[in-house]
């Protein structure tokens, strides 16, 4: 018999850095989901991967001094080695920069235009670089971008634009008909209500204002816009094809059955991307799943703010496993959940290494010390093993119908409390007293076997959360996963099964001074590296390394005459995209300077400026404009520049000693 297919996909993770532990908690989520679905014996395709256009790469690549595939390279790299540090079994890594992604989205670029769902228009609104997004002034928070609140810019530009109006009855259409389209409902309602209701605005989806990102190519000058180019990974991955030839994983996988995604790109994801498919009279996803954030201390992380916690620190101290179990168990369903270094050290100590490994440990060695690890049951029987036998049998229908919700974190809770309930079951039992008595070893016997049956149940349903884990437990106690399909039944260990006698930890409980001390030694190393890393890029961004002289004396410095200079004109030097010629007012002289700094400062940023300028630098001619002075700035290891400038008003010409 065929399986059925299931196909779940993450977010694309934007390239732009280091993810940290609230971005990677997404892949680890889907991943049990993945994970689940399978046991339960599903084709699953789980699909990830990386967003690599746009504007903010473009920047972030010319600041480090390398070309923007360059950067998405290096940082893809690094995201992948995250998802595979934290033991994710996805299926595909799609990178928006591959050649048949990039392929597919043009021709379904030019398809919605020939449709007429593309028009060429202009665009004018305040941008967010960071988000890729245009607002209108209405829609701004206090000024600012009301996603990530920060600083918006003016930007007016020649844009194709799509027209979601023509679509929006038919979503809200979907949305009545599929109630569970959108999980949880209440982003349903903010979606309807915020956006839908009050009627839709044309999307934005190409740009002219920077390069990297795939070209329209009937329209060279422009690129696709972000969102276009992203959402349609999850068709182009499984090899659609916008002229009809798609591949069969397409035509077997497709719609998809779960989108994981965050809150904050659920508007993306459940209204211009359902638009998009129907534009292209494809299917629309069954479910879009928006999980709530894990914030640090109560705060979202941000790496401005200091708050940012990364998952491969946490498994330099943990482990896989423990960080896995942790995000997926302390998220809420809707609610955002909450991270420190202590709350995880408290969870491991309190459910991994007390209930669930002590309860591995204490069964294993017992059934080593009384019966040379030999598992039987000898049928002794008393009312006590009832109640753990029937939660036992009912606890896989239990953790399957909050998966099948993807309540993840309520079907971790009623593996534990089961896990709990066998603990009790010992100290009810007391094998240690049933050992002191040779009429009581039957019982003793049983009440093993039972303990070492509900292990095998319980680490069989955990084996998608913590794999690594589950792989060891079933080694220690001689066997293998359980099929889903036999949980519901009790007794299916074989009579014989062999205990390992070799000591498994799965757990460590940790003092949190000790965590604490990890933790800060991790910063101090990455702090180093970081700091390495960029002394390492300045030559490469500068073209060479500076070199000063080791010391000068006072009369070296007094060779250097620098002055206040007024900047009273500027405008950009012809033919070149780093050089501004300003005209300089110092005291009652004028003159002429060309700078390197276009890229920072436009020339009417640059009018009436007092800066600090080196006066009796030698005149040079830069192209054929004679520069007869420095003006002088400083650079971080960033690439940041910023004009020296008197601390307040002075007259232009007074000197510097």
């Amino acid at each position: 018999m065929d399986k059925k297919p299931y196909y779940i996909t993450t977010a694309i993770t934007y390239t732009s850095g280091k993810p940290h532990i609230g971005n990677t908690y997404e892949i680890i989520l889907t991943d049990a989901i993945a994970r689940f679905k399978r046991n339960q014996g599903y084709d699953v395709r789980f699909q990830t991967g990386t967003d690599e256009h746009g504007q903010k790469i473009e920047e972030k690549a010319a600041a480090a001094g390398v070309s923007p595939k360059q950067f998405v390279d290096g940082v893809a790299k690094q995201i992948r080695d995250i998802w595979d540090l934290m033991n994710v079994s996805y299926d595909k890594f799609i990178r928006t920069t591959d050649e048949y992604h990039e392929r597919q989205v043009q021709k379904i670029f030019k398809k919605l235009y020939e449709q007429g769902d593309i028009y060429k228009g202009t665009y004018e609104g305040m941008y967010c670089t960071p988000c890729e997004s245009f607002w209108t002034p209405s829609q701004l928070i206090d000024g600012k971008c009301p996603d990530c609140g920060r600083e918006v810019k003016p930007a007016k530009e020649e844009a194709y634009f799509f027209r979601m109006s023509k679509y929006a009855d038919r979503l809200l259409q979907y949305y009545e008909e599929h109630p569970e389209f959108i999980t949880p409902v209440s982003r349903k309602n903010e979606m309807v209500n915020n956006f839908l209701k009050p009627g839709l605005q044309d999307l934005c989806v190409s740009r002219t204002s920077f390069k990297w990102g795939i070209p329209v190519d009937f329209a060279p000058k422009h690129v696709v816009y972000v969102w276009l180019d992203a959402l349609t990974n999850y068709i182009t991955g499984l090899g659609y094809d916008a002229d009809g030839n798609s591949d069969g994983l397409f035509k077997k996988y497709w719609p998809a059955d779960a989108h994981v995604i965050g809150k904050d790109i659920i508007r993306f994801h459940t209204i211009y991307w359902p638009i998009f498919l129907m534009a292209l009279g494809l299917p629309l996803p069954k479910r879009v799943f928006g999980h709530p954030w894990l914030l640090m201390d109560g705060s979202k992380m941000s790496k401005s703010r200091g708050n940012v916690i990364y998952a491969d620190e946490l498994v330099k101290v943990f482990g896989v496993d423990a960080v896995r179990y942790f995000v997926l168990n302390d998220m809420p369903f809707d609610n955002d959940g909450n991270i420190t270094w202590e709350l995880i050290n408290d969870r491991v100590n309190s459910d991994l290494a007390n209930t669930y490994g002590n309860l591995v440990s204490r069964t294993a060695a017992m059934s080593l010390k009384y019966f040379g690890g030999k598992l039987c049951d000898a049928g002794a029987y008393e009312p006590v093993d009832e109640e753990l036998k029937n939660m036992a049998a009912a606890l896989y229908a239990k953790v399957a119908a909050k998966m099948e919700e993807f309540k993840v974190s309520d079907a971790l809770g009623e593996i534990f409390t089961f896990l709990r309930r066998c603990n009790k079951y010992i100290d009810e039992t007391a094998p240690w007293i049933l050992a002191k008595d040779e009429a009581k070893h039957g019982r003793l016997s049983t009440v093993l076997y039972n303990l070492s049956e509900s292990i095998v149940i319980a680490t069989s349903l955990l084996e998608p959360f913590m794999p690594e884990t589950a792989e060891k437990v079933f080694l220690r106690f001689g066997t293998k996963r359980r099929a889903y399909g036999d949980l519901n039944a009790f007794g299916l260990l074989p009579n014989g099964t062999a205990v390992s006698p070799t000591e498994t930890h799965l757990f460590e409980r940790k003092n949190y001074k000790d965590v604490e001390a990890a933790y800060e030694a991790l910063h101090a190393e990455a702090a180093k590296a970081e700091n390495t890393q960029k002394q390492a890029n300045a030559p490469a961004k500068n073209g060479h390394a500076p070199e000063y002289p080791a010391e000068i004396s006072i009369d070296d410095f007094a060779k250097v005459k620098m002055q206040i200079a007024k900047i009273v004109a500027c405008e950009k030097v012809e033919k070149s995209d780093k050089l501004l010629k300003s005209t300089v007012k110092i005291g009652s002289e004028t003159r002429t300077v060309v700078s390197g700094i276009a890229k920072f400062y436009t020339p009417e940023e640059m009018v009436g400026k007092k800066v600090v300028m080196i006066t009796n630098l030698k005149p040079a001619k830069l192209r054929g404009i004679v520069s007869e002075g420095m003006i002088l700035c400083a650079e971080d290891a960033e690439g940041n520049l910023k004009l020296l400038a008197p601390e307040g008003d002075i007259e232009d010409g007074s000197g510097i000693f």
